[in-house]
């Protein structure tokens, strides 16, 4: 940001003379008289500070004065009457939506000071925001091991068009690394069609997927375009793949064998252009073994293979995924929330986030409008405070979870092959075990 520029919301009559005496110190003050006429100007994106004269409470719309604060990056000061301040309403609003106040009459020199902390205060967040953190690659959150991992793996998939398998517990993000997948690849101007496997009724899935013929069963008053055929030039995602029953998966095959369908009740082949993309939060290999899964359709989905981190193991992204989420949400939160104390990131590392990332959003978007803190704090979140939590990292804490994060992202990497992670790693595959234990790392061993 060049220069100091002020946005001031004041009455006609006496906007003139607060500018004359801000300018005076070299600040580029633009006169608003309306809300809307503020909103308009605060969207550009050009001002750091912003000023509001009230000189009763009603002088401007509360609502909307709240909508104007909370809704663009500036630092907002309230220059206020000692009748107004006398008012709660008028003491609340401020409070909860302005960086500071200043009472009339004016004091120049008092007033320029508090603008000085208001601009520098501005132009941190300005700092902060260029080039936020939390920003990774594809449009998702996250710069740890496994994340950067991840990012390399789709550098290669979407530079095919073959067939990919995302494995991944639930709340991981499979749909957002499918459209990742859509966006980056050759097909990004055709479709992306979602299709839930598990969420349809049995006798439903055949129709949803490929289509019927008006007449080919009672209530098909018409003709129904499938989501494969929808899907074409594009790419089909097929969410809980592992869920689609035994009688449509030998459909699937020969669609992946042969790339046309035959619409329900009809008899002509449709040849089909789409790339599939299937995913699942279930072990496909156990489901082949145990006959709940076709072995030969396993292998014609997945030709590409990616294996999605679940938050536990991405260490330092919790808080990254906290910041964004905070910026993201800034207009929905409770506007006394300012942020996140220290043992609330504290205990959210801590914690181990069965529900993922989709977890995450719940319970962090929950706290930003229920919160009656300047700070969310662990309960806000729902979430225990840290038993021994004093602000202070030791170091033995500090090896124990590098060790800790490296094991996980080494048997995520392997597809938790105990015996390869331990190569990967430089120990024994009973030392790792050993460690496994220790850190309480639970997963469907492989030797």
């Amino acid at each position: 940001m060049s220069g100091r520029k002020l946005l001031l919301l004041a009455p006609a009559a006496a906007a003139v003379p607060l500018q004359q005496t801000i300018q005076s110190e070299d600040w580029d003050v633009r006169i608003t008289h309306t809300i809307e006429e503020a909103n308009a100007v605060a969207a550009s994106r050009e001002f750091t500070v912003g000023m509001v004269l009230l000189e009763y409470l009603d002088t401007f719309s509360v609502y909307g004065l709240e909508r104007l604060t909370m809704k663009y990056p500036v630092e907002w000061l309230a220059v206020v009457t000692p009748y107004c301040l006398q008012s709660p309403a008028c003491a609340k609003l401020i409070i909860e939506n302005f960086y500071d106040h200043h009472t009339l009459p004016i004091d120049a020199k008092r007033l320029m000071v508090t603008l000085g902390h208001a601009h520098g205060r501005a132009e941190m967040k300005h700092n902060l925001n260029k080039s936020p953190d939390w920003v990774g690659r594809y449009q998702m959150v996250g710069k740890s091991p496994p994340m950067l991992a991840l990012y390399g793996m789709l550098d290669r998939v979407t530079k095919v068009d073959a067939p990919v398998l995302i494995i991944g517990e639930s709340g991981t993000g499979k749909e957002l690394v499918a459209r990742a997948i859509h966006e980056h690849s050759c097909r990004a101007k055709g479709p992306f069609v979602p299709v839930n496997c598990g969420g349809l009724a049995e006798n439903l899935i055949h129709s949803e997927l490929f289509g019927h013929e008006k007449g080919a069963f009672t209530g098909a008053y018409q003709r129904k375009i499938g989501s494969l055929e929808t899907a074409a030039g594009g790419v089909i995602f097929l969410d809980e793949i592992g869920d689609l029953p035994l009688s449509l998966q030998a459909n699937l095959l020969r669609f992946l064998q042969e790339k046309t369908i035959v619409r329900l009740g009809a008899t002509e082949r449709i040849h089909i252009d789409v790339r599939v993309v299937a995913a699942t939060h279930v072990d496909l290999q156990k489901a082949v073994a145990e006959g709940r899964f076709r072995e030969d359709l396993y292998y014609r989905l997945n030709v590409l293979h990616l294996n999605l981190p679940p938050l536990r193991a991405r260490s330092g992204d919790v808080e990254l995924f906290t910041h964004a989420l905070f910026s993201e949400l800034r207009q929905q939160k409770n506007p006394i929330v300012q942020g996140f104390s220290q043992e609330a990131i504290h205990a959210m590392n801590d914690y181990d986030w069965p529900g993922n990332v989709r977890e995450l959003v719940n319970r962090v978007q929950r706290s930003l409008i229920m919160s009656d803190h300047r700070l969310v704090n662990a309960a806000d979140l729902g979430l225990p405070t840290p038993e021994h939590y004093n602000g202070v990292t030791t170091l033995s804490s500090v090896r124990a979870a590098i060790e800790k994060n490296a094991i996980q992202v080494s048997l995520i990497s392997n597809a938790n092959n105990v015996s390869a992670a331990a190569r990967n790693l430089g120990v024994s595959r009973v030392t790792l075990y050993r460690l496994m234990d220790k850190f309480d790392i639970n997963i469907e061993r492989k030797a």
